[in-house]
């Protein structure tokens, strides 16, 4: 098995520590750890995450992903924009993954926002104005 093993041969296993900070993890989530921080966690993560897409979508922003997700992809498509919006939205203050081709199809590139359950209303407010502010400057409205 060892000499054929595809995952013995080309991967490395994870470290005692990792499997153990997953346990815990699954532990907290599914409230076997006796309070339901886990839970509320994942609510509020689900909360901000719809919160944040429908706003991009108002704004008039195209959002792939599915509501509820922690990822939120938001289409920038020229990919000549892509280190516009990155340069921009760092100048801001706001951290973004970009990603484009050959990650994605060459007009499919696009933001990539990671939303967490620490962030507050008002982190996404501020979030969504900086977007807007770059959005306006690099012209990646879908409708004004």
């Amino acid at each position: 098995m060892k000499r054929y093993s595809y995952g013995y041969n080309c991967c490395e296993p994870m470290s005692p520590a990792i499997c153990q900070q997953i346990l815990t993890s699954l532990s907290i989530i599914t409230g076997q750890d006796g309070t339901t921080d886990g839970i509320d966690r994942l609510n509020a993560i689900r909360e901000n995450s719809i919160y944040f897409m429908r706003q991009l979508k108002k704004l008039g922003f195209i959002v792939y992903g599915d509501e509820g997700s922690p990822i939120v992809p938001m289409l920038i498509f020229n990919p000549g924009k892509l280190a516009s919006f990155s340069r921009e939205a760092l100048e801001r203050g706001l951290a973004v993954v970009v990603v484009g081709y050959p990650a994605t199809p060459i007009i499919s590139s696009r933001a990539r926002f990671c939303i967490s359950a620490s962030h507050t209303r008002q982190d996404l407010d501020k979030a969504l104005k900086i977007i807007s502010e770059i959005g306006d400057i690099l012209m990646l409205r879908a409708k004004n």
